[in-house]
């Protein structure tokens, strides 16, 4: 598991586009029957991490030194013109708490019909909401579509391999991929035929800001 080292933060509100202007990233950490804390911590650092983990793996929090706490990173907030890391919430897990996230879909291997017999894959869903212990939790579910051999094959929740200890909060007959039948002659045509349409430029517009850390704290503690 990885660790991310962090500080205490004493800049709030307006003042944390000081700590940004120096590539340091504000955030929050909370929790069932816990205080939430302001802490900060270096943007390229928690980028790296944040690639690695993203917002399905625990990860070891540690607060200028005090004892690692396993952590969810919740929520990452980017400003609507740069995308660049505004704020990140992080859930501190408590022991023998079930959590609730979502987990990638991922897909391996090649399909036969698609590959073969012209198929066109369609995907539903990239994530899947499960429901865990902290120890339970798997990074992604892997998908492999080598299954497929026939047009209108189909992999739906009920035939992914996962572990018996963890939850799906979805209907299991919902379908995750199949491979539909490939155009037609007159569809392609059709396709082909269609004019262009022209997407007139539209200005960026900057959404408003979200409230601070510790407004937001508020509200989940309502």
């Amino acid at each position: 598991m990885l660790t991310l080292n962090t500080k205490k933060r004493e800049l709030k509100g307006k003042k944390v586009q000081i700590l940004r202007k120096q590539e340091i990233i504000p955030a929050v950490v909370y929790g069932h029957g816990i205080k939430s804390e302001s802490i900060e911590m270096p943007y390229l650092i928690f980028e790296k991490i944040f690639k690695q983990v993203g917002e399905s793996d625990l990860l070891n929090l540690e607060i200028e030194g005090e004892k690692p706490r396993k952590v969810l990173i919740t929520e990452v907030q980017y400003h609507p013109l740069t995308d660049k890391i505004e704020h990140v919430d992080f859930y501190q897990i408590k022991e023998g708490e079930k959590i609730h996230v979502e987990v990638e879909l991922k897909l391996i291997g090649e399909s036969p019909a698609v590959k073969e017999l012209g198929g066109i894959l369609f995907s539903n869903m990239t994530k899947l909401e499960i429901e865990c212990l902290p120890d339970d939790l798997i990074h992604d579910i892997k998908i492999d579509i080598s299954k497929l051999t026939k047009i209108d094959d189909a992999i739906r929740i009920k035939d992914l391999a996962i572990p018996a200890s963890i939850k799906i909060k979805h209907n299991l007959e919902e379908m995750v991929v199949m491979v539909q039948p490939p155009h037609s002659e007159e569809e392609l045509k059709e396709l082909e035929s269609k004019p262009v349409e022209k997407v007139e430029e539209v200005a960026k517009i900057e959404k408003a800001p979200k409230k601070e850390a510790e407004e937001v704290d508020e509200k989940k503690k309502k």
